[in-house]
């Protein structure tokens, strides 16, 4: 991360969660990282923490609501002024709603893609200008992504959501082709977790703190700093390296997956030995026959 130091990150949804860990995290490392949220009280007192901690870096609030154009763009221009520009992007803000794709409201799924995918793209774009401009060469953009982008849940709760998330892995993507077709080594990334224990089931189920409550009780969750150092490795990486997914998931079902492919592994084994003890036992019985048939002549 010593490359680094003293360039300045975009982090979008730095009040809580991820975005917090992960603006706690690079201002650790010594970047100059401006956090934009709407609660910008949150990202001041983290600033603060920081500060406190005597890290290399330094988080700036920024107040900002993504699902407006002008705000998103007020940002950039502002960053350009005060700290030249962007060198790394990280898209962390995103939302859902318990909207059904048979009974939905319009207006929820309209707000999930103003942030999920519209906001996304604009700071993605926005950054890339910047880069350009300034002929930033190394530049980063980080798309905080799910594993509901490459997955469909049974869940009616978040499947206009997960639509999003399956955006937001094409957008990757695309933008990966765009960079190259621009002969640029400017890297793109996605990063895809699954269940992290942080504000957003309170968020989804607003209305209902027993179902938020039980997300996350079946199971140990990823927490928000598994992530942040997922950014952290990527951003590690050298340069002629392009990590383009990333995904994260609980180690439960990873050590589940490992057992079932064990146990496959070790049954097929033993049908394997079956199958060939049985074949080697017919060929050596035809051997027999023929020999005797010989014999007959």
């Amino acid at each position: 991360m010593d490359r680094w130091k003293g360039r300045v990150a975009l982090v979008t949804g730095a009040s809580v969660g991820i975005g917090a860990a992960t603006a706690k995290e690079l201002v650790r490392f010594g970047m100059k990282v401006v956090g934009c949220a709407r609660d910008v009280e949150k990202i001041k007192s983290l600033a603060a923490e920081c500060q406190s901690a005597g890290y290399g870096g330094v988080l700036i609030p920024f107040k900002c609501d993504l699902t407006n154009v002008d705000e998103i763009q007020s940002m950039f221009a502002a960053i350009k002024a005060q700290h030249n520009g962007v060198d790394v992007c990280i898209n962390n803000a995103g939302l859902a709603h318990p909207e059904p794709l048979l009974s939905g409201k319009t207006s929820a799924w309209k707000n999930m893609l103003d942030v999920n995918i519209v906001a996304l793209s604009i700071c993605t774009r926005e950054a890339y200008q910047s880069m350009k401009e300034r002929k930033i060469d190394d530049g980063h953009i980080i798309n905080l992504n799910s594993m509901c982008g490459h997955r469909v849940l049974p869940n009616a709760d978040i499947h206009f959501y997960t639509g999003t998330k399956y955006a937001v892995t094409a957008l990757t993507e695309g933008l990966r082709q765009e960079l190259r077709d621009a002969k640029t080594h400017i890297r793109a990334t996605c990063i895809s977790p699954g269940l992290v224990e942080t504000e957003f089931a309170l968020r989804l189920y607003s209305q209902n703190a027993e179902k938020a409550a039980s997300v996350y009780s079946y199971y140990k969750a990823l927490e928000a700093i598994d992530v942040a150092n997922a950014v952290v490795y990527v951003l590690s990486a050298p340069p002629h390296v392009q990590v383009v997914y990333f995904s994260l998931k609980q180690f439960f079902f990873s050590v589940i997956f490992v057992l079932l492919c064990t146990i496959l592994n070790d049954l097929f084994s033993v049908l394997f030995f079956f199958w060939f003890r049985s074949e080697t036992f017919r060929c050596d019985q035809l051997n027999k026959c023929r020999r005797a048939a010989e014999l007959i002549r």
